[in-house]
């Protein structure tokens, strides 16, 4: 039987746990921890602290967000990733030769990050790029839905081949807004029949490859007044118009969209009400205690499935492997140059 897990993932505030967090990383509520680069010096750095939660609770997700380009939380003793829109750019002239490397650049990624203890990265960003002034921007494989859509799902088979989830983020796609949910609730105004047609492409057509996926913070006025993590109608259009199985990660439930919901507490009441299995809680220690008493009680089966199950690679081993050393190479050159 699968294991139950808490639904709340929280952060650190450095490189080594504080008395405080040891003893909040015992409560039930605790599912995961989420790093960020305050965490983080070096990849031999990162092990430790992986191995210091997992003494306490081996049983927590380790998560953190390497998606390459401008957002990768650890530098030190990795690969410099691109960014997504780098790895898509030659596609369209050379589709076989971009999705290999796309294939290779989460294979990649998925190594890397389980020799570093982690369960998982919050990758691929499947949103779609949206062009003038979109806050997602570079972040994007693509302007192109079903270019994302075919990059992505390379990329998802690269993570699978290292052994690790792949997670679509943020559905039903934040591309087509200027506003950044992390300091304002954008609204999205057009209509749900050109977001179908368009920004749901890659979810609708990965939805069944996806081990979990994230809502985005962004309102879309035709179809629901709701931000999509805390609306039923989006994440019931997930899992039963789109198929999908797997684990609905909350968005951070401290970023200034999500105070639209209301206080800590009833963010988190009404995402695990709309259908999210776990809800990250970050920079703000008082909301975290305040959704850990709220959540007393719940547990969740499937998130424990995201766990990493193979033996770790051995960061130092991973230049033996021919194929690490050449997508290392070619990478590292995008990401510089």
């Amino acid at each position: 039987m699968t294991q139950r897990l808490g639904p709340v993932m929280l952060d650190l505030e450095g490189q080594r746990l504080t008395p405080e967090e040891q003893t909040l990383l015992m409560r039930p509520e605790v599912g995961g921890v989420i790093l960020f680069a305050r965490n983080i010096a070096s990849a031999d750095q990162v092990r430790t602290l992986c191995d210091e939660i997992r003494y306490l609770r081996p049983d927590l997700l380790l998560a953190i967000d390497q998606e390459g380009g401008r957002v990768q939380r650890l530098r030190e003793g990795v690969t410099r990733l691109p960014s997504m829109r780098r790895l898509g750019r030659d596609f369209a002239q050379q589709p076989e030769v971009t999705l290999r490397l796309c294939q290779d650049a989460g294979w990649l990624l998925g190594m890397e990050m389980a020799a570093c203890g982690l369960d998982l990265s919050f990758a691929p960003v499947l949103d779609v790029d949206g062009r003038g002034g979109c806050v997602i921007g570079d972040r994007s494989f693509s302007a192109d839905p079903r270019a994302v859509a075919r990059l992505g799902g390379a990329f998802i088979d690269g993570l699978h081949e290292a052994g690790m989830v792949a997670v679509g983020k943020h559905f039903p796609g934040h591309g087509g807004v200027a506003g950044d949910s992390h300091h304002e609730l954008p609204v999205d105004e057009r209509p749900l029949a050109a977001l179908r047609s368009h920004d749901l492409l890659p979810f609708a057509e990965l939805a069944p490859r996806l081990d979990a996926v994230m809502p985005a913070h962004v309102v879309y006025a035709d179809f629901d007044h709701r931000p999509a993590g805390f609306s039923p109608a989006w994440l019931g259009m997930l899992r039963e118009s789109l198929g999908f199985k797997g684990v609905i990660f909350s968005d951070d439930l401290s970023m200034a969209a999500a105070a639209s919901a209301g206080s800590p507490t009833e963010r988190a009441r009404l995402a695990l009400a709309a259908g999210c299995d776990m809800l990250l809680v970050c920079n703000d220690r008082a909301a975290t205690r305040e959704v850990l008493d709220a959540c007393q009680g719940h547990q969740v089966r499937r998130i424990a499935r995201l766990r990493y199950a193979r033996a770790r690679p051995d960061l130092q081993a991973l230049g033996a492997l021919s194929r690490w050393r050449r997508v290392h190479a070619r990478l590292e050159a995008m990401a510089t140059g």
